[in-house]
């Protein structure tokens, strides 16, 4: 087991959710959500043009499929912009959970989608999830249905999104990151005159602003050093501690703890999507194991 390869990806998690933090108070803050997602990528953008592109050169370019590469882009800005949003309306933890719901709607359509077979330990697992997110939005849980429907919404996006990421696996990570943070700074460069209002701002939360961009590139980053040292079947158990993370950065930054009856949907969540990635590496081992 490479420890190293766990600690970057933990670390990322981790780096990620303080962007989601850092998103949701600025949010509530009043800055727009699209001018928080384009400050987020335009810092992202100018990181890996300073620090990876002069070690890359043209390489950093180099792609199988450049529409794919848009695709993907596009989805991601939606992803973001849409979770922004949800943060703005519900809880870190909460809407950290019911993302979460994205690799069980992916397992969902991958049939359709990725060609992939139907397999029953797979709709147990997208059933089971869809339990415990009914339990986190449950009549009671008092969350902005508004929000919800943002937050299922996000979900969808960001499977449709990892569905792209599948798609220009061909490509090397760090280009297919770098096309990913130009092409959503482009896209909301040219939308910035539709939206420029931005309330006053001390320099403390504009550096909170920009700081989106950084902690963006080094999660992101600390997630594709991990999984040059460590399988994705090893590392994607541990995804679900950004769960966790979520919920210790809400209760710390906006003192937003989880109910009882919460943390067993949001466990029930994480458990559904373990339990099918666990089943899916040992079929993956069993069928490595077969004489060919």
């Amino acid at each position: 087991m490479n420890k190293s390869g766990i600690l970057l990806h933990i670390a990322g998690l981790w780096l990620l959710s303080t962007l989601d933090a850092s998103g949701k108070w600025l949010v509530m803050a009043g800055v727009p959500v699209l001018m928080v997602a384009w400050v987020r990528y335009a810092v992202h953008t100018a990181l890996m043009t300073a620090v990876v592109l002069p070690s890359r050169g043209k390489a950093m370019f180099q792609t199988k499929s450049l529409p794919r590469q848009l695709q993907r882009g596009l989805l991601m800005i939606t992803t973001t912009v849409l979770f922004f949003s949800v943060l703005g309306r519900l809880p870190l933890a909460e809407g950290t959970a019911i993302n979460f719901m994205a690799p069980l709607f992916l397992m969902a359509m991958a049939p359709w989608l990725l060609h992939e077979p139907h397999r029953l330990h797979r709709w147990l697992g997208v059933l089971a999830g869809f339990a415990g997110m009914l339990i986190v939005v449950r009549p009671g849980a008092q969350l902005d249905p508004i929000g919800v429907a943002l937050g299922l919404a996000t979900a969808l996006a960001f499977a449709f999104f990892q569905i792209a990421t599948r798609r220009v696996a061909h490509d090397d990570p760090l280009t297919t990151n770098y096309y990913g943070g130009l092409f959503g700074t482009i896209a909301l460069t040219l939308a910035l005159p539709w939206f420029w209002t931005m309330p006053e701002l001390n320099l403390w939360q504009w550096l909170l602003l920009l700081s989106t961009g950084a902690t963006g590139f080094l999660g992101h980053w600390l997630q594709a050093a991990a999984y040059r040292k460590s399988p994705a079947t090893l590392l994607a158990p541990f995804s679900y501690l950004q769960i966790v993370a979520a919920a210790t950065l809400g209760w710390l930054v906006f003192g937003q703890a989880p109910g009882r009856t919460t943390a067993v949907g949001m466990a029930l969540i994480c458990i559904a999507g373990l339990g099918v990635v666990l089943i899916e590496a040992r079929m993956a081992v069993a069928s490595a194991a077969k004489p060919s």
